[in-house]
């Protein structure tokens, strides 16, 4: 399966503009040829990666064969050579001879070296992955100083999904793509585990929600191929997950088992639309859905552990050849009825190739070796495996080099043209929804008061920070207020009164979407207050940067202005659309039941 240069066909007349930008972009970093990345071409088919992958196998006994499958989590926080994290994650590499490492959070310098450093522990270069959904920023930030809440800077930050979405223009999300891999290349990663093909046609989803282009699988399709193609014309893989379908249901698969109890004309019209898409484009590994579809697998099996879905689904029917990846194997999705060990062996007889973030390491490769033991598979399907990782190793080029250049990664990280593209995507994304009393812009006037409340958790440092910043440049008076959303005891009676003496309140909400919430609803005596304050004729415009569908509990809400994440550059554009610096040119690409729908936006000019 080789990967060709994609053509884009009905590419908005805002591209011809953006090719400009773009341009700039890549004069001002180091090109993904300086750093080695190329186009990846993955596939179990090449002969000169499987000719040096199965001369790699003929070396290894069946328990390396295993841990080439084992990829753990690690942090790039920094630890001293003798903190016992850092003899646990080189017992992994040096001991336990896994294939990958699943890379989480830390800043980018740190980073880079842990991940060399492993590399150089290890007898055969690592594969590494990691969640990069908005870009490398995600991982890669050096997070906030606190009590000052100071931006220790980090790798580029994208808007989320749904904001492409919005958007709905597909250079951008192609130039987000390579944004994305010439950044992570440049730190060590190689796997992007994006994009995120699932279909949000669920608004109560609480785990995918922004993550999702939309609720459309027809545009999921086009913009998350868009995406695929930026991403590995410029040397890295990735990842079309989670397959079959996460978007339509009320459950969160880290803390539950979910069941989309759809018929199989449904999954074909609807949640595989976006997979058979990213599998046309070359797409170099499909991610698993630790959630039960009834209409594929009758037993009730979630995704990862069916035969039905990933052997028979995305091999034989889809015609897959590229990497299958577990989603994270310590999610309830899988233990909670399967267990530790009981989901490591189903998920491999189901024809996983990778299994990401297991509860044990040793206990994950034991598992796999004793699968074969006790007849639940054969050495070979372990061995067919073990012989996709390494081709694509081969193919990546890391038998040749598999360490970063420390010295350049300044001059691509963060780069300041790539931060203007992704501010340009901001910009084009922000949808103003309702603009019922026609306060936007605002039209500011000497001495007029604006009040600007932040609801968000106490840990989200930067919530409002970039959006506050941007207002006061152009309403020095402005007044600031912060709300902690998991406080049930928010005195709402002293937020009325302050809004009582404002002409303008401007509410900006993150709460939203995460890995450990069962609900997306802001809490219920925040949205009565805010229905209590449109009763009372005060002016009030909602900004939603956390859950989108934050109407449905606010519908009497005049003014409401969705920016689909809380990323620095999406907080700028907010504010600027507010101020009228900015035109608002971004539509809906999910309903908000009963109050909008979908393709909704106004389109407002300075």
């Amino acid at each position: 399966m080789v990967l060709k240069r994609p053509r884009f066909r009905g590419i908005s007349s805002f591209s011809v503009a953006f090719a400009a930008l773009v341009g700039i972009a890549s004069l001002s970093g180091v090109s993904p040829a300086m750093l080695g990345a190329q186009t990846v071409s993955v596939s179990s088919e090449q002969p000169d990666a499987i000719h040096w992958a199965d001369s790699v196998l003929a070396t290894m006994t069946l328990r390396d064969r295993a841990a080439q499958m084992v990829w753990p989590n690690i942090y790039a926080d920094y630890v001293p050579a003798d903190a016992a994290s850092w003899r646990r994650i080189t017992s992994y590499v040096r001991d336990q001879k896994v294939g990958g490492i699943l890379m989480s959070i830390g800043s980018p310098i740190e980073m880079a070296v842990k991940l060399n450093a492993l590399q150089r522990l290890s007898y055969l270069p690592l594969i590494v992955g990691a969640d990069l959904e908005t870009g490398a920023g995600m991982r890669a930030r050096g997070g906030y100083f606190v009590p000052n809440a100071i931006d220790l800077g980090g790798a580029t930050v994208f808007p989320s999904e749904m904001a492409y979405g919005a958007a709905n223009d597909t250079a951008l999300t192609y130039t987000e793509g390579r944004v994305t891999a010439v950044e992570g290349r440049a730190l060590g990663i190689h796997i992007d585990f994006s994009p995120v093909m699932d279909v949000n046609n669920n608004p109560e989803n609480p785990v995918i929600n922004t993550r999702s282009y939309g609720e459309d699988p027809h545009a999921v399709a086009k913009l998350g191929a868009a995406f695929i193609h930026g991403l590995q014309n410029n040397g890295m893989i990735a990842t079309a997950k989670h397959f079959p379908g996460h978007g339509d249901t009320e459950t969160n698969s880290h803390l539950a088992l979910p069941v989309i109890n759809v018929s199989r004309a449904r999954l074909d019209s609807v949640e595989l639309v976006p997979f058979r898409a990213a599998i046309r484009a070359g797409v170099g590994a499909v991610m698993t859905f630790h959630g039960s579809m009834p209409a594929l697998d009758s037993s009730g099996a979630p995704g990862t552990l069916s035969t039905n879905v990933v052997t028979k689904l995305l091999r034989d029917e889809l015609g897959f050849r590229g990497l299958v990846i577990s989603d994270a194997m310590d999610m309830k999705g899988v233990t909670d009825k399967y267990g530790v060990t009981e989901s490591i062996k189903r998920a491999v007889a189901a024809g996983v190739d990778v299994l990401i973030q297991p509860v044990d390491v040793p206990t994950a490769i034991d598992a796999v070796v004793d699968g074969v033991k006790e007849g639940r598979y054969s050495e070979t399907r372990v061995s067919e495996s073990a012989r996709r990782i390494l081709a694509t190793k081969r193919e990546l080029g890391l038998d040749r080099n598999r360490l970063v250049d420390l010295d350049s990664l300044r001059a691509v990280v963060g780069d300041s043209a790539h931060v203007a593209l992704a501010q340009a995507a901001a910009d084009r994304s922000i949808t103003v929804v309702r603009d019922s009393l026609h306060v936007l812009p605002l039209k500011l006037v000497p001495g007029q008061k604006v009040l600007s409340i932040t609801i968000a958790r106490r840990s989200d440092l930067g919530a409002s920070t970039a959006f506050n910043s941007t207002l006061s440049k152009s309403l020095p008076e402005l007044r600031q207020e912060f709300v902690n959303s998991d406080d049930p005891a928010v005195n709402y009676p002293r937020l009325m009164s302050m809004a009582d003496s404002a002409d303008v309140t401007i509410v900006s909400s993150y709460v939203g979407q995460s890995w450990n919430v069962t609900s997306v609803d802001a809490p219920q005596a925040f949205a009565d207050w805010i229905t209590s304050m449109v009763r009372n004729g005060r002016k009030v415009i909602v900004v939603a940067f956390g859950n989108p569908y934050l109407l449905s509990q606010i519908p009497s809400a005049p003014e409401y202005v969705v920016a689909w994440d809380g990323a620095p550059v999406s907080q700028q554009s907010a504010a600027r659309v507010i101020l009228g610096l900015t035109p608002a040119l971004g539509h809906l690409p999910i309903t908000i039941p009963p109050v909008a729908r979908r393709g909704d936006g106004l389109t407002l000019t300075p």
